[in-house]
Order: C-alpha cells, then structure tokens, then sequence
C-alpha cells in the first residue's frame, strides 16, 4: 500500500477584479497635478526635503510635510532596467524603466523612458545608465494617472 498523497487534480479559475479605492489627500494633490501637467513634490520645511512621489511625513525629521513645490522638468536615472516580461494591460515589452531624480527634488520617482530601442537589451541598458539625462514628457491628453507621464532622454 502506497503512502503517497492521491495526485489532486489542479482547478484553473481567471479573476477580474474591480475595486475603487480612496487615495487620499496627498496622492490625490500629486494625480490632480499631473492632470494639469505639472509634478509636484511634497516639501518639509523641519528638514528642507522635497519628496517625489509625495509623502505625507518627512522621512527624516518624522514630521508631517507641510508643502508642496513643482519639480523639475528634467532629471537624472539614478537607476534603471529593461523590463522584458510583460503585464495584461501594460505596454508591450521590452520596455526601459528608470528611477529619476528630478531637478529640485531630494527622491526619485519611476516610470517608463520613451524612445530607447529596446531591440538591443545591453544597448538600451546603456542608453538608460545612472547618470543619464532625461526630461518629463506629458501626455496630449491627462486623465491624473501616473501614466500621465514618462520620461525621454535628452538627447534623443
């Protein structure tokens, strides 16, 4: 008699879900100003830091930020990748991604870069190295959503 466990049979099963959220005070200053094209950081006037995305308390001196200031329309990757698995409903990869620091702000905020050729994956990883230079590039359209943006490189 085997002690082996009766092989079960696996149940495949898709979920949708759709859920609406509250994203509170700070995120939604930040959504409303991307609708109006701007990127704006919250500040702390205990620390002097600008944070980008938006926090509501200063990782530093622990105290609520209490402003607000628009970031820069450039930055520099501080660190980036390209992503080569997709997600439903994400753009089509390969697709380069990078964490910028933009002018005037003390923490970086990720999102696509636009107009790397990701046909080479160790090319585009160059193109997109710490240091690099890039600027924010608006959609036409904004509907106060991260996708709102992306960034380019300078020199593109």
């Amino acid at each position: 008699m085997s002690t082996e466990p009766a092989a079960r049979p696996v149940l495949h099963q898709e979920l949708t879900l759709s859920y609406d959220y509250a994203i509170g005070e700070v995120a939604g200053t930040f959504f409303d100003g991307l609708r109006d094209g701007k990127i704006l950081a919250s500040t702390c006037s205990a620390s002097d830091l600008a944070y980008l995305p938006p926090r509501a308390y200063c990782e530093r001196s622990f105290e609520p930020c209490d402003g607000w200031t628009e970031a820069g329309e450039e930055g520099v990757i501080e660190a980036s990748t390209v992503v080569v698995r997709g997600f439903e409903g994400k753009r089509p990869t390969p697709v380069a991604i990078a964490f910028v620091r933009l002018d005037g702000v003390d923490s970086a905020i990720a999102n696509y870069v636009d107009g790397v050729d990701c046909s080479d994956i160790d090319a585009a990883v160059a193109s997109i190295a710490p240091g690099t230079r890039v600027r924010v590039a608006f959609a036409e359209e904004r509907e106060g959503r991260i996708t709102d943006f992306s960034f380019e490189l300078l020199d593109a």
